[in-house]
């Protein structure tokens, strides 16, 4: 069952897994964070997201920005010791991890996402695709959802509803742009060995097609 859902929002950061240090945000949308965006907005056991089309309906204008941000983390072994025995203060002192950081980060960005889902072997007895759709259409129609939907990270909310009619390619994304090596998702399918998988993308016409797992244009 396939649906389009419109985002948009003042500021966007996808970030690129080869800077570690400086965030830097690819073009346009990632699958997997679209695919976030929409299970923010209705997730269930018995549905699996499926992105099929990212387009890009503004102009890509990049800016520069510097953030707070911690720079440390709480070790997994303490949070562990904690659950286990209980007790223990589990923070992070804020002054002492605080550390600035410049981004380069997208900016006045506006989407259309094409998508469809997948139905599970986890869903209910009663759930089907009808079903689905119909909870699916009323939240975007009524702005419903489960978390506060996001652009790449979760300082810049996104705004969303659906798409009744999609706008129309800006002039200057008209023809192909390659994007270079996009992430397309994590593979869960080992969690003993969750692996980033990655395509080459590209814009054509403001469109960037996202290939599917068997096509052979995916890769780890």
């Amino acid at each position: 069952m396939s649906i389009q859902v419109e985002v948009w929002g003042d500021y966007a950061l996808f970030s690129r897994p080869e800077f570690k240090v400086e965030h830097m945000s690819y073009d346009c949308m990632t699958p997997s964070a679209a695919r976030g965006l929409l299970e923010s907005i209705y997730w269930h056991l018995g549905l699996k997201w499926i992105i099929d089309r990212i387009h890009v309906c503004s102009p890509i204008r990049f800016t520069n920005i510097r953030r707070n941000e911690v720079k440390d983390t709480i070790p997994w072994r303490k949070v562990k010791t904690a659950m286990e025995k209980g007790g223990g203060a589990l923070y992070l002192a804020t002054p002492e991890s605080i550390q600035q950081r410049a981004a380069m980060v997208l900016r006045d960005v506006h989407y259309v996402i094409d998508a469809h889902f997948e139905m599970t072997q986890r869903a209910n007895p009663g759930d089907n695709p009808g079903k689905f759709q119909d909870i699916v259409k009323r939240r975007l129609e009524r702005g419903q959802c489960y978390s506060m939907p996001y652009l790449g990270t979760r300082e810049f909310p996104a705004h969303f509803r659906r798409c009744q009619q999609l706008p129309p390619c800006p002039e200057e994304l008209k023809g192909t742009r390659d994007l270079g090596w996009m992430l397309w998702d994590m593979d869960y399918s080992d969690p003993q060995n969750i692996v980033p998988k990655f395509f080459r993308g590209s814009l054509n016409d403001g469109v960037l097609t996202v290939p599917t797992i068997d096509s052979g244009e995916v890769r780890g």
